[in-house]
């Protein structure tokens, strides 16, 4: 072989040793580490779900109280949020041309009586005078007819009057029950029309609780709340829940949030009108469905998976369920779980298919005042 075909030859050689020997050298990939993972064991139990409404406390009786005549409001005695009794006066109209009126009525009044003494005057005398044979009787009967209507006149005077007087009464707008006012709809220097409402009231008694229930969700309360106990409500100042009966529901929807108003009854309990409140519609326990806290659901590859736990390997695979729905920090699942299996429920975001896991053991923290060990780390 000639000097000139070995020199490739060589290099040929050397290239190639040189590549064995970085493959002989290159380090091996480090093993991935075990991760601890935060188990539960599913029970043989069954789970249901809840749904939540915001609220509000109103009365179960409400008016919107107005003059029964118009006129200008000269005063206004009372104020939102303001106790009333029955019979209190809450506003007061200009009522000069009311006693203006009554005063007019009681004068005639007066003139009918006067016209009725006087018509039965001469019926009295004319009777005799026919009975004397001086006059007809035709002329008689002219005497008792216009007796009858001065008579019919008097009826009419009085009862014009006691209109008038009722008229000059209605100038001040009374309580009709005891309540709280709840709107103020007009204010003094006003100049309102008959049966426009100027104080609202709200009648002291039994008490709702009102929420707006979505279109797909009215036929589910109006099932499951005719259960007892199915229906509760929670203050937003307090823990305690209040039992509640669904009294109604609307007929028609409402035209802006399209939603349906539906009040509960909770009775004589001790709330104030306009509190917040929560209704709790407790749905039918399911066979079957698991409740799990939110941490054990992830989502791999489009759809909703739970990490379930080999015991005997200590390695984890994926398992597709359905979900339900959710219930504060809990997610309901309705399918594809079994009692017994052991699902991981924290470090899910981590873990794949196969992965070999270990289960999380909390650290044992020392007693206080114990001595650390020593060449512990500080």
């Amino acid at each position: 072989m000639t000097p000139a075909t070995l020199r490739p030859f060589l290099l040929a050689i050397t290239v190639c040793a040189v590549a064995l020997l970085g493959a002989c050298s290159r380090e091996q990939a480090a093993p991935e580490p075990v991760r601890a993972v935060r188990t539960m064991t599913l029970g043989a139990d069954t789970a249901g779900a809840g749904v939540e409404y915001a609220a509000e406390i109103r009365a179960r009786n409400e008016s919107r109280l107005g003059f029964r005549v118009g006129g200008k409001i000269v005063r206004r005695n009372a104020e939102v949020g303001e106790a009333v009794k029955a019979g209190q006066v809450l506003a007061q109209l200009d009522a000069q041309d009311l006693r203006l009126g009554q005063d007019a009525a009681r004068a005639a009044l007066a003139a009918a009586q006067v016209n009725l003494d006087q018509a039965a005057a001469d019926a009295r005398r004319y009777r005799e005078l026919k009975e004397q044979g001086f006059i007809g009787a035709a002329e008689l009967e002219r005497r008792e007819n216009a007796l009858k209507a001065a008579q019919a006149g008097l009826a009419q005077a009085r009862a014009q009057a006691s209109l008038q007087g009722n008229q000059a009464a209605y100038a001040a707008l009374v309580a009709d029950t005891a309540g709280v006012v709840t709107a103020v709809e007009a204010e003094p220097g006003m100049v309102v029309a008959a049966g426009a409402p100027v104080v609202r009231l709200a009648h002291d008694g039994p008490r709702d609780v009102v929420f707006a229930v979505p279109e797909d969700k009215v036929e589910l309360l109006r099932n499951v709340a005719a259960q007892p106990g199915a229906l509760k409500v929670r203050l937003w100042n307090a823990d305690s829940l209040l039992p509640a009966t669904l009294r109604e529901v609307a007929a028609a929807a409402d035209p802006v949030t399209r939603t349906f108003l539906a009040k509960a009854d909770v009775g004589r309990a001790d709330v104030r009108l306009g509190q917040t409140a929560t209704v709790l519609l407790e749905l039918p326990r399911s066979a079957g469905v698991t409740r799990l806290p939110l941490s054990a659901v992830a989502e791999l590859q489009g759809k909703t998976v739970v990490w379930l736990l080999d015991p005997a390997t200590l390695t984890v695979r994926p398992q597709t369920v359905s979900v339900a729905g959710a219930d504060g920090n809990s997610v309901v699942v309705s399918a594809g779980l079994a009692p017994g299996q052991t699902v991981v429920r924290a470090g899910v975001h981590l873990l794949t298919p196969g992965q070999k896991v270990k289960r999380y053991v909390e650290p044992v923290v020392a007693a206080t005042g114990a001595a650390p060990a020593s060449g512990a780390a500080r």
